[in-house]
């Protein structure tokens, strides 16, 4: 496991954008796909997006799809998340993951790294 930083996170206005960044923090690593995950209070952690590091294919939650896009730069491990029209309900703590065992699918459990997370406040 490999820890990974987030940054980017901060206050905004609802329809306001924010850009997350995340990216391995010390020794390189070797993953299959990296994504975000969110946690609002009192909530349990969600799925957000993710996107392969092979083709660059991208998944998305419902909620995002649309409002939010997830990139990748191959040659630095980074994975960005560029949040549009964000909503006060998109406030939460976002979380990077990675993951390092093909399965095809991005489940929470079967993240191999984490982020500690960046708060992101949409204010009504």
């Amino acid at each position: 496991q490999v820890p990974l930083v987030e940054s980017g996170g901060g206050l905004e206005q609802a329809g306001g954008s924010l850009r997350l960044a995340c990216a391995p923090s010390g020794r390189t690593f070797s993953s299959w796909a990296m994504g975000w995950f969110r946690q609002a209070p009192g909530k349990e952690r969600e799925f957000v997006a993710a996107i392969r590091w092979i083709g660059g294919m991208t998944h998305y939650a419902d909620f995002a799809t649309g409002r939010f896009t997830i990139s990748r730069d191959n040659a630095k491990k980074r994975v960005f998340l560029q949040m549009n029209s964000l909503k006060p309900e998109d406030t939460a703590v976002y979380y990077c993951a990675a993951w390092t065992t093909y399965s095809g699918t991005y489940p929470l459990s079967g993240a191999d790294s984490w982020g500690k997370g960046t708060l992101v406040t949409v204010s009504s």
